[in-house]
Protein backbone atom coordinates (compact mmCIF):
# COMPACT_ATOMS: atom_id res chain seq x y z
CA UNK A 1 0.00 0.00 0.00
CA UNK A 2 1.62 3.27 -1.52
CA UNK A 3 -0.13 6.38 0.58
CA UNK A 4 2.78 8.99 -1.05
CA UNK A 5 1.18 11.42 -4.14
CA UNK A 6 2.72 11.23 -7.55
CA UNK A 7 5.78 13.29 -8.72
CA UNK A 8 3.04 14.70 -11.05
CA UNK A 9 0.89 15.56 -8.19
CA UNK A 10 4.03 16.87 -6.08
CA UNK A 11 4.58 19.32 -8.94
CA UNK A 12 1.26 20.75 -8.99
CA UNK A 13 0.88 21.11 -5.51
CA UNK A 14 4.52 23.16 -5.45
CA UNK A 15 3.08 24.92 -8.38
CA UNK A 16 -0.36 25.91 -6.74
CA UNK A 17 1.32 26.71 -3.65
CA UNK A 18 3.73 29.38 -5.94
CA UNK A 19 0.92 30.56 -7.41
CA UNK A 20 -1.27 31.01 -4.12
CA UNK A 21 1.93 33.00 -2.05
CA UNK A 22 2.39 35.09 -4.96
CA UNK A 23 -1.51 36.26 -6.16
CA UNK A 24 -3.90 35.05 -3.47
CA UNK A 25 -2.18 35.82 -0.22
CA UNK A 26 -1.28 39.66 -0.48
CA UNK A 27 -4.66 40.28 -1.74
CA UNK A 28 -6.92 37.80 0.89
CA UNK A 29 -7.35 40.14 3.64
CA UNK A 30 -8.47 42.87 1.92
CA UNK A 31 -10.72 40.36 -0.62
CA UNK A 32 -12.42 39.21 3.21
CA UNK A 33 -12.95 42.56 4.00
CA UNK A 34 -14.45 44.15 0.85
CA UNK A 35 -16.45 40.95 0.60
CA UNK A 36 -15.64 40.73 -2.70
CA UNK A 37 -13.11 38.57 -5.48
CA UNK A 38 -9.91 40.53 -6.44
CA UNK A 39 -10.02 40.86 -10.21
CA UNK A 40 -6.53 40.25 -10.76
CA UNK A 41 -6.30 37.35 -9.11
CA UNK A 42 -9.67 36.05 -10.93
CA UNK A 43 -7.45 36.87 -14.30
CA UNK A 44 -4.14 35.04 -12.83
CA UNK A 45 -6.49 32.06 -12.00
CA UNK A 46 -7.53 32.03 -15.69
CA UNK A 47 -4.16 32.31 -16.90
CA UNK A 48 -3.16 28.96 -14.80
CA UNK A 49 -6.31 27.09 -15.80
CA UNK A 50 -7.37 26.63 -12.94
CA UNK A 51 -11.51 27.10 -13.60
CA UNK A 52 -10.75 24.09 -15.96
CA UNK A 53 -9.39 21.50 -13.41
CA UNK A 54 -11.64 18.55 -14.33
CA UNK A 55 -12.61 19.92 -18.02
CA UNK A 56 -10.37 17.78 -20.72
CA UNK A 57 -7.85 19.15 -22.46
CA UNK A 58 -9.99 18.93 -25.85
CA UNK A 59 -12.78 21.01 -24.58
CA UNK A 60 -9.79 23.64 -23.21
CA UNK A 61 -9.29 22.42 -19.56
CA UNK A 62 -6.54 21.27 -17.92
CA UNK A 63 -7.13 17.46 -18.35
CA UNK A 64 -7.49 16.43 -14.52
CA UNK A 65 -10.91 15.09 -15.03
CA UNK A 66 -9.77 11.50 -14.12
CA UNK A 67 -7.57 12.72 -11.21
CA UNK A 68 -9.72 13.58 -8.71
CA UNK A 69 -6.70 13.38 -6.16
CA UNK A 70 -4.52 16.24 -8.12
CA UNK A 71 -7.74 18.34 -8.24
CA UNK A 72 -8.24 17.58 -4.47
CA UNK A 73 -4.65 18.84 -4.07
CA UNK A 74 -5.07 22.28 -5.77
CA UNK A 75 -8.50 23.35 -3.40
CA UNK A 76 -6.08 21.96 -0.65
CA UNK A 77 -3.60 24.44 -1.60
CA UNK A 78 -5.89 27.04 -2.05
CA UNK A 79 -7.54 26.63 0.94
CA UNK A 80 -4.50 26.62 3.21
CA UNK A 81 -4.32 30.46 2.13
CA UNK A 82 -7.87 32.02 1.28
CA UNK A 83 -11.30 29.05 1.74
CA UNK A 84 -12.86 31.84 -0.32
CA UNK A 85 -11.09 31.33 -3.15
CA UNK A 86 -11.17 27.49 -2.69
CA UNK A 87 -14.96 27.36 -2.38
CA UNK A 88 -15.83 29.48 -5.76
CA UNK A 89 -12.93 27.54 -8.02
CA UNK A 90 -13.93 24.24 -5.95
CA UNK A 91 -18.09 24.74 -6.88
CA UNK A 92 -17.25 26.01 -10.50
CA UNK A 93 -15.36 23.06 -10.86
CA UNK A 94 -16.91 20.11 -9.29
CA UNK A 95 -20.69 20.83 -8.85
CA UNK A 96 -20.71 22.70 -12.40
CA UNK A 97 -18.04 21.45 -14.83
CA UNK A 98 -17.54 18.30 -13.94
CA UNK A 99 -21.27 17.32 -14.25
CA UNK A 100 -21.50 18.49 -17.74
CA UNK A 101 -18.17 16.47 -18.58
CA UNK A 102 -19.29 13.19 -16.90
CA UNK A 103 -23.75 13.83 -17.34
CA UNK A 104 -24.07 15.80 -20.37
CA UNK A 105 -24.85 15.16 -24.12
CA UNK A 106 -21.49 15.82 -27.03
CA UNK A 107 -23.99 18.56 -28.12
CA UNK A 108 -23.91 20.24 -24.01
CA UNK A 109 -20.24 19.64 -23.47
CA UNK A 110 -19.28 21.68 -27.12
CA UNK A 111 -21.24 24.42 -26.10
CA UNK A 112 -20.69 24.42 -22.68
CA UNK A 113 -17.45 23.15 -21.72
CA UNK A 114 -15.03 25.61 -23.58
CA UNK A 115 -15.98 29.31 -21.77
CA UNK A 116 -16.48 27.09 -18.15
CA UNK A 117 -12.67 26.09 -19.06
CA UNK A 118 -11.02 29.68 -19.73
CA UNK A 119 -12.76 31.02 -17.09
CA UNK A 120 -15.35 33.21 -19.64
CA UNK A 121 -17.93 31.70 -17.83
CA UNK A 122 -18.41 31.03 -14.37
CA UNK A 123 -20.37 28.26 -13.18
CA UNK A 124 -23.12 27.88 -10.16
CA UNK A 125 -25.11 24.73 -8.84
CA UNK A 126 -28.67 25.82 -7.76
CA UNK A 127 -30.40 23.52 -5.18
CA UNK A 128 -30.95 25.40 -1.81
CA UNK A 129 -34.38 26.83 -1.17
CA UNK A 130 -35.94 28.29 1.52
CA UNK A 131 -38.23 25.13 2.20
CA UNK A 132 -35.75 22.85 0.99
CA UNK A 133 -32.15 22.58 2.34
CA UNK A 134 -31.25 19.51 4.13
CA UNK A 135 -34.30 18.12 2.69
CA UNK A 136 -33.29 18.66 -1.19
CA UNK A 137 -36.74 16.24 -2.21
CA UNK A 138 -38.54 19.50 -0.90
CA UNK A 139 -37.62 21.37 -4.11
CA UNK A 140 -40.56 23.87 -4.79
CA UNK A 141 -39.57 25.43 -8.27
CA UNK A 142 -40.91 24.05 -11.10
CA UNK A 143 -40.74 23.53 -14.97
CA UNK A 144 -43.38 22.97 -17.05
CA UNK A 145 -42.77 21.42 -20.73
CA UNK A 146 -44.26 24.28 -23.48
CA UNK A 147 -43.52 22.80 -26.82
CA UNK A 148 -39.69 22.71 -27.49
CA UNK A 149 -39.30 24.41 -24.00
CA UNK A 150 -39.18 23.83 -20.63
CA UNK A 151 -40.81 27.01 -18.48
CA UNK A 152 -38.79 27.59 -15.30
CA UNK A 153 -40.50 29.50 -11.91
CA UNK A 154 -38.99 29.40 -8.50
CA UNK A 155 -36.38 30.74 -6.66
CA UNK A 156 -32.99 29.38 -4.88
CA UNK A 157 -30.83 30.99 -2.50
CA UNK A 158 -27.44 30.80 -0.79
CA UNK A 159 -26.28 29.58 -4.44
CA UNK A 160 -22.26 29.92 -3.90
CA UNK A 161 -21.02 31.90 -7.32
CA UNK A 162 -24.86 32.71 -7.76
CA UNK A 163 -24.19 36.29 -8.50
CA UNK A 164 -21.71 36.05 -10.76
CA UNK A 165 -22.25 32.82 -12.75
CA UNK A 166 -23.15 32.60 -16.30
CA UNK A 167 -24.08 29.09 -16.53
CA UNK A 168 -26.22 27.49 -14.10
CA UNK A 169 -27.50 23.57 -12.83
CA UNK A 170 -30.47 23.94 -11.36
CA UNK A 171 -32.81 21.40 -10.15
CA UNK A 172 -36.58 21.56 -10.65
CA UNK A 173 -39.88 19.77 -10.12
CA UNK A 174 -41.38 18.48 -13.68
CA UNK A 175 -43.77 16.26 -12.32
CA UNK A 176 -45.30 14.79 -9.31
CA UNK A 177 -43.53 13.13 -6.60
CA UNK A 178 -43.29 9.54 -5.94
CA UNK A 179 -41.22 7.44 -3.87
CA UNK A 180 -38.33 7.12 -6.26
CA UNK A 181 -38.52 11.18 -6.11
CA UNK A 182 -38.37 10.84 -9.75
CA UNK A 183 -40.36 14.41 -10.10
CA UNK A 184 -36.69 15.55 -10.24
CA UNK A 185 -34.90 16.93 -13.70
CA UNK A 186 -31.40 19.06 -13.88
CA UNK A 187 -31.33 21.67 -16.16
CA UNK A 188 -28.39 24.02 -17.59
CA UNK A 189 -29.19 27.59 -17.49
CA UNK A 190 -27.79 30.53 -19.00
CA UNK A 191 -28.34 33.63 -16.75
CA UNK A 192 -28.53 35.83 -20.07
CA UNK A 193 -31.99 33.92 -20.36
CA UNK A 194 -35.33 36.69 -19.92
CA UNK A 195 -36.69 36.43 -16.77
CA UNK A 196 -33.52 35.14 -14.99
CA UNK A 197 -32.39 37.36 -11.67
CA UNK A 198 -30.24 37.71 -8.96
CA UNK A 199 -31.72 38.72 -5.92
CA UNK A 200 -30.46 39.06 -2.43
CA UNK A 201 -26.35 38.93 -2.06
CA UNK A 202 -25.53 37.43 1.59
CA UNK A 203 -23.27 39.48 4.05
CA UNK A 204 -21.59 35.81 5.38
CA UNK A 205 -19.97 35.20 8.51
CA UNK A 206 -17.31 33.41 6.46
CA UNK A 207 -15.95 32.67 3.20
CA UNK A 208 -17.06 36.30 2.35
CA UNK A 209 -14.91 36.85 -0.47
CA UNK A 210 -17.37 34.42 -2.09
CA UNK A 211 -20.47 34.98 -3.57
CA UNK A 212 -23.60 34.16 -2.44
CA UNK A 213 -26.55 34.90 -3.49
CA UNK A 214 -30.68 34.22 -4.29
CA UNK A 215 -31.64 33.17 -7.54
CA UNK A 216 -34.93 34.06 -8.87
CA UNK A 217 -36.56 32.53 -12.01
CA UNK A 218 -40.12 33.95 -13.76
CA UNK A 219 -41.11 32.09 -16.85
CA UNK A 220 -36.94 31.45 -18.42
CA UNK A 221 -37.65 29.68 -21.30
CA UNK A 222 -35.69 26.54 -21.35
CA UNK A 223 -34.45 24.67 -24.69
CA UNK A 224 -35.26 20.93 -24.50
CA UNK A 225 -31.66 20.06 -25.19
CA UNK A 226 -30.85 21.86 -21.92
CA UNK A 227 -31.98 19.19 -19.88
CA UNK A 228 -29.46 17.54 -18.25
CA UNK A 229 -29.24 13.44 -17.71
CA UNK A 230 -33.25 12.30 -18.15
CA UNK A 231 -35.97 14.15 -17.39
CA UNK A 232 -37.74 13.07 -14.28
CA UNK A 233 -33.84 11.67 -12.81
CA UNK A 234 -32.59 14.64 -11.81
CA UNK A 235 -32.63 13.48 -8.24
CA UNK A 236 -29.80 11.12 -9.39
CA UNK A 237 -27.63 13.51 -10.70
CA UNK A 238 -28.06 15.98 -7.89
CA UNK A 239 -27.32 13.03 -5.52
CA UNK A 240 -23.98 12.14 -7.68
CA UNK A 241 -22.94 15.83 -8.12
CA UNK A 242 -22.85 16.25 -4.34
CA UNK A 243 -20.67 13.26 -3.82
CA UNK A 244 -17.86 14.43 -5.84
CA UNK A 245 -18.62 17.70 -4.58
CA UNK A 246 -17.91 16.68 -0.80
CA UNK A 247 -14.70 15.53 -1.46
CA UNK A 248 -13.57 19.11 -2.92
CA UNK A 249 -14.99 21.04 0.20
CA UNK A 250 -13.23 18.46 2.78
CA UNK A 251 -9.92 19.35 -0.02
CA UNK A 252 -11.08 23.06 0.95
CA UNK A 253 -10.92 22.44 4.76
CA UNK A 254 -8.13 20.14 4.81
CA UNK A 255 -6.25 23.29 3.80
CA UNK A 256 -7.99 25.03 5.99
CA UNK A 257 -7.00 23.28 9.08
CA UNK A 258 -3.52 23.17 7.54
CA UNK A 259 -3.65 26.58 7.44
CA UNK A 260 -4.20 27.66 10.84
CA UNK A 261 -2.01 24.91 11.66
CA UNK A 262 1.03 26.34 10.25
CA UNK A 263 0.53 29.87 11.37
CA UNK A 264 0.20 27.91 15.38
CA UNK A 265 3.14 26.39 14.60
CA UNK A 266 4.83 29.91 13.75
CA UNK A 267 3.38 31.60 16.11
CA UNK A 268 4.12 28.97 18.99
CA UNK A 269 8.20 28.88 18.08
CA UNK A 270 7.91 33.03 18.27
CA UNK A 271 6.12 33.96 21.20
CA UNK A 272 7.87 34.35 24.19
CA UNK A 273 5.71 33.83 27.79
CA UNK A 274 7.62 33.30 31.30
CA UNK A 275 11.28 33.66 29.63
CA UNK A 276 10.21 31.47 27.14
CA UNK A 277 8.77 30.19 23.54
CA UNK A 278 5.43 29.73 24.21
CA UNK A 279 5.84 26.24 22.13
CA UNK A 280 7.74 25.00 25.08
CA UNK A 281 4.63 24.39 27.03
CA UNK A 282 3.05 21.31 27.34
CA UNK A 283 -0.42 23.01 27.15
CA UNK A 284 0.24 24.32 23.95
CA UNK A 285 2.04 21.04 22.36
CA UNK A 286 -0.78 18.97 23.05
CA UNK A 287 -3.25 21.78 20.75
CA UNK A 288 -0.94 21.40 18.15
CA UNK A 289 -0.21 17.43 18.03
CA UNK A 290 -4.07 17.48 18.10
CA UNK A 291 -4.57 19.82 15.29
CA UNK A 292 -1.80 17.92 13.27
CA UNK A 293 -4.05 14.71 13.94
CA UNK A 294 -6.56 15.56 12.41
CA UNK A 295 -5.96 16.97 9.66
CA UNK A 296 -3.32 14.70 8.88
CA UNK A 297 -6.58 11.94 9.63
CA UNK A 298 -8.84 14.27 7.47
CA UNK A 299 -6.32 14.48 4.43
CA UNK A 300 -6.02 10.91 4.55
CA UNK A 301 -9.73 10.23 4.56
CA UNK A 302 -10.21 12.88 1.67
CA UNK A 303 -7.43 11.61 -0.79
CA UNK A 304 -9.12 7.90 -0.21
CA UNK A 305 -12.27 9.00 -1.90
CA UNK A 306 -10.46 11.05 -4.54
CA UNK A 307 -8.98 7.71 -5.44
CA UNK A 308 -12.35 5.50 -5.22
CA UNK A 309 -13.72 7.98 -7.52
CA UNK A 310 -11.05 8.12 -10.25
CA UNK A 311 -10.41 3.77 -9.85
CA UNK A 312 -14.21 3.98 -10.90
CA UNK A 313 -15.66 2.93 -7.35
CA UNK A 314 -18.35 3.61 -4.87
CA UNK A 315 -17.11 6.71 -2.69
CA UNK A 316 -20.14 8.29 -1.86
CA UNK A 317 -20.03 6.90 1.55
CA UNK A 318 -16.14 7.81 1.73
CA UNK A 319 -16.63 11.39 -0.20
CA UNK A 320 -19.24 12.04 2.99
CA UNK A 321 -16.54 10.67 5.84
CA UNK A 322 -13.66 13.08 4.36
CA UNK A 323 -16.34 16.02 4.44
CA UNK A 324 -17.69 15.51 8.06
CA UNK A 325 -14.15 14.32 9.26
CA UNK A 326 -12.10 17.63 7.22
CA UNK A 327 -14.65 19.81 8.20
CA UNK A 328 -14.27 19.20 12.04
CA UNK A 329 -11.14 19.31 11.91
CA UNK A 330 -10.89 22.88 10.19
CA UNK A 331 -12.87 23.91 12.68
CA UNK A 332 -11.19 22.47 15.28
CA UNK A 333 -7.65 23.60 14.33
CA UNK A 334 -8.74 26.84 13.85
CA UNK A 335 -10.48 26.82 16.67
CA UNK A 336 -6.93 26.31 18.54
CA UNK A 337 -4.63 28.66 16.55
CA UNK A 338 -6.96 31.29 17.62
CA UNK A 339 -6.44 29.99 21.33
CA UNK A 340 -2.67 29.69 20.63
CA UNK A 341 -2.65 33.70 19.26
CA UNK A 342 -4.67 34.25 22.60
CA UNK A 343 -5.58 38.04 22.08
CA UNK A 344 -4.26 38.61 18.98
CA UNK A 345 -6.04 35.60 17.46
CA UNK A 346 -9.25 38.15 17.58
CA UNK A 347 -7.66 40.76 15.42
CA UNK A 348 -8.34 40.67 12.24
CA UNK A 349 -4.92 41.51 11.40
CA UNK A 350 -4.03 37.56 11.92
CA UNK A 351 -5.13 35.42 9.59
CA UNK A 352 -6.16 32.88 11.98
CA UNK A 353 -9.41 35.01 12.75
CA UNK A 354 -10.53 34.94 9.23
CA UNK A 355 -9.69 31.27 9.16
CA UNK A 356 -12.18 30.49 12.42
CA UNK A 357 -14.61 32.02 10.22
CA UNK A 358 -13.86 30.53 7.33
CA UNK A 359 -14.08 26.85 8.82
CA UNK A 360 -18.00 27.01 10.10
CA UNK A 361 -18.94 27.21 6.57
CA UNK A 362 -17.58 24.11 6.05
CA UNK A 363 -19.98 21.96 8.88
CA UNK A 364 -23.01 23.77 6.85
CA UNK A 365 -23.06 24.16 2.89
CA UNK A 366 -22.83 20.76 0.73
CA UNK A 367 -24.81 18.95 3.46
CA UNK A 368 -24.41 19.75 7.06
CA UNK A 369 -22.21 17.51 9.57
CA UNK A 370 -25.72 16.10 10.72
CA UNK A 371 -26.46 15.09 7.21
CA UNK A 372 -22.86 13.60 6.83
CA UNK A 373 -23.70 11.43 9.84
CA UNK A 374 -27.03 10.22 8.27
CA UNK A 375 -25.99 9.48 4.55
CA UNK A 376 -22.59 7.37 6.27
CA UNK A 377 -25.10 5.59 8.56
CA UNK A 378 -27.32 4.69 6.05
CA UNK A 379 -24.82 3.33 3.72
CA UNK A 380 -23.45 1.26 6.68
CA UNK A 381 -27.22 0.03 7.61
CA UNK A 382 -27.54 -1.05 4.41
CA UNK A 383 -24.21 -2.89 2.96
CA UNK A 384 -23.28 -4.28 6.52
CA UNK A 385 -19.93 -5.41 7.51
Amino acid sequence: MDFSISEKQKMIRRITREFVEEYIVPVAEESDKLSRLDPNVFEQMKRMNYFGICIPKEYGGAGLHEDTVSFAIIIEEIGRVDASWAITTGVHCSVVAYPLWKFGTQEQKDKFLIPLAKGEKLGAFALTEANAGSDASGVETNAILEGDEWVLNGSKIFATNGGIAKTLIVAAKTGQKDKQKRNFTAFIVDTDTPGFSVGVKEDKLGVRASNTSELVFQDVRIPKENVLGKVGRGFDIVLKILDFGRIIIAAQCVGLGQGALEYAVRYANEREQFGQRIGRFQGIQWKIADMACRVEAARLLTYKAAYLCDQGLEYGLESSMAKLVASEAAMESTHRAVQIHGGYGLMKAYQVERFFRDAKMGEIYEGTSEIQRMVIASHILRRGF
